[in-house]
């Protein structure tokens, strides 16, 4: 067994709780996540209204009811939120006597974290969960508040410890229906440290507490900034930009060693881009114009059933991602008769450092699409049909509705014909999820892309954490899970290692990995060429994490041998 700290960034308490969700229920593994929520109050299991003096919408707040214990507390920016995933030993598989001790566990991990961070007055007040500072004096004050959950010997919830937040929103509530004690941050106490030397404090005490000596952790981090508008996409610049092979490589770039981004492999990306390529580290780029290796190259092969799909889908005026993504497996998914059809338009909300699909103003959405496409279907006699559409954040729904009814439409002209679903995030809207899932999808694929630390570079408008948790959610919903990587964009091998270990926490059954090919010199830098030796390793490493199938290869893609895939973890 082995614990994995993950520093998520400012997630949505729905995210965050979600993914605790589909964590505690496939047992194995620990987790420690570390995180800030936006401004939200939440209640404990067995909270009094009465303690909530304001209503929260008016300070720019959420109100959540929770499942954890404790009464009502506030989390924002500027407080450390954990949340423990832990198979917890005990006499009595989760019992209060458990709990209690849980409880005095996770606290110590914080008096001891605070302690080396400065603060060392600090300790427990008798009857009163959490940490303090200065408990044994007239005037105690809350530092840190613990509220967790036990269920068959697995914890959920944790703990919220205050470093710089904004005091005055625990003016607004009693907090833990405390009304005689104050609150108090690191800040407040005088001591200047960062988010990150915190985590990183509390990091090293829970691994000396949790895991055992010579077991394994590992720590996985996305980029340490967390404004509002880390969330915003970027512009690739002005024109589509040149074309992979037609920039000449510079002498600069022929000269340079592989360790640093050279002028030609960033040529025709923003300053914004580049900034976020440095700003998570990455250092190593290949010229655009560089040769691939020769396990990259693809034979150009238009035979006739290539040219009779392309002919079906312009008679039906149907668009698939095979074409808009320039998918270098066309021709041979296409000579078998099989493609990934895109609904909701072909023009995406979002602009991502990887993807080629067209980022203008998306247009009004094709009532007839959904139809359309299941006369496709019909037509090609398929028995396992790819949907997956573009992001469209302009949709109230983001788009569900359209998938819901694509879903319903193959199912009903062709029965017995199996879908797969490539989806958005919906921006993890419940309802909007819960549409999806709804209509039944024998295969919902939702791609994390990549690594913890890059998803800010390559996905701006997407979320680590978020994307486990619409995972998490459709394996509650009884679906079969699949997501996808693409490697190449600047992460190391121990970071696919993580991230694979995360989709297999909260229950995914199929991943694909592949290699990054830059479409444009607008796009993100190609970092490196992973061997197929290496994607062979991947995909014992899935199988021994317990995943039914990893689909692992230089030219795959996120519906490569979907059906083949599919049959190795749909039910029989």
């Amino acid at each position: 067994m082995s614990l994995h700290a993950r520093w998520l960034g400012s997630v949505p308490y729905r995210d965050a709780h979600a993914l605790q969700q589909g964590l505690f229920e496939h047992r194995g593994d620990d987790w420690l996540l570390l995180l800030e929520h936006p401004h939200v109050y939440t209640l404990g299991a067995r909270a009094d209204l009465a303690n909530v003096l304001v209503t929260p919408a008016d300070v720019g707040a959420d109100l959540i009811k929770t499942d954890r214990g404790g009464d009502v507390t506030y989390h924002g920016p500027g407080q450390l939120v954990g949340y423990p995933i832990l198979s917890v030993p005990g006499k009595r598989g989760g019992g209060m006597a458990d709990t209690v001790a849980y409880v005095r566990a996770v606290e110590q991990v914080l008096i001891d974290a605070l302690g080396d961070l400065g603060l060392a007055d600090v300790g427990r007040l008798r009857e009163y969960p959490g940490v303090w500072v200065e408990p044994a004096s007239d005037h105690p004050r809350k530092i840190a508040a613990v509220g967790v959950r036990l269920s068959r010997g697995r914890s959920m919830h944790g703990f919220a410890l205050n470093v710089e937040p904004d005091l005055t929103y625990f003016n607004h509530i009693v907090p833990c229906g405390i009304a005689d004690k104050a609150v108090t941050s690191l800040a407040a106490e005088g001591i200047d440290v960062s988010m990150r030397e915190v985590v990183d404090a509390v990091v090293a005490r829970a691994v000396a507490r949790w895991v055992p000596t010579g077991g394994r952790w590992d720590r996985a981090d996305v980029v340490w900034r967390h404004r509002a508008d880390d969330l915003s996409p970027f512009s690739r610049g002005e024109g589509p930009g040149a074309l992979p092979g037609t920039v000449r490589a510079t002498a600069e770039a022929v000269t340079a060693p592989a360790t640093k981004l050279t002028t030609s492999s960033t040529a025709g990306t923003s300053v914004r881009l580049r900034g976020r390529l440095a700003e998570a580290g990455v250092a190593q780029g290949l010229a655009i114009g560089e040769r691939k290796p020769e396990w990259m190259r693809v034979p150009v092969k238009m035979g006739g059933e290539y040219r009779e799909l392309r002919k079906t889908m312009r008679d039906l005026e149907l668009v698939t991602v095979c074409e808009e993504a320039g998918c270098p497996n066309i021709y041979e998914c296409w000579a078998d008769g099989t493609a990934t059809f895109m609904i909701n338009g072909e023009r995406c909300t979002r602009a991502c450092g990887f993807c080629l699909v067209d980022t203008r103003h998306p247009e009004p959405v094709d009532a007839g699409e959904a139809e359309r496409v299941a006369e496709a279907v019909q037509r090609m006699g398929l028995e396992f049909a790819v949907v997956t559409a573009v992001a469209r954040d302009d949709l109230a729904d983001g788009g569900a509705a359209a998938f819901a009814a694509t879903i319903e439409a193959i199912h009903r002209r062709t029965p017995g014909v199996q879908v797969e679903v490539l989806i958005p995030d919906c921006k993890g809207e419940s309802a909007a999820l819960d549409v999806i899932f709804a209509a039944r999808p024998e295969v919902l694929n939702h791609n994390l892309e990549t690594v913890a630390r890059l998803q800010r570079a390559v996905r701006p408008s997407a979320g680590y954490a978020r994307s486990l948790s619409v995972l998490a959610r459709a394996k509650a919903a009884g679906l079969t899970v699949k997501s996808g990587l693409i490697v190449g964009m600047g992460e190391t091998d121990d970071e696919v290692l993580a991230a694979l270990a995360d989709l297999r926490g909260v229950g995914v059954d199929i991943v694909t990995i592949g290699q990054y090919l830059r479409p444009t010199s607008h796009h993100l830098p190609v970092a490196r060429w992973v061997t197929p030796e290496q994607f062979a390793n991947y995909a014992e490493v899935g199988a021994a994490l317990g995943l039914a199938h990893v689909e692992s290869g230089p030219l795959t893609r996120s519906s490569y041998h979907a059906k083949q895939a599919a049959g190795s973890a749909l039910p029989t």
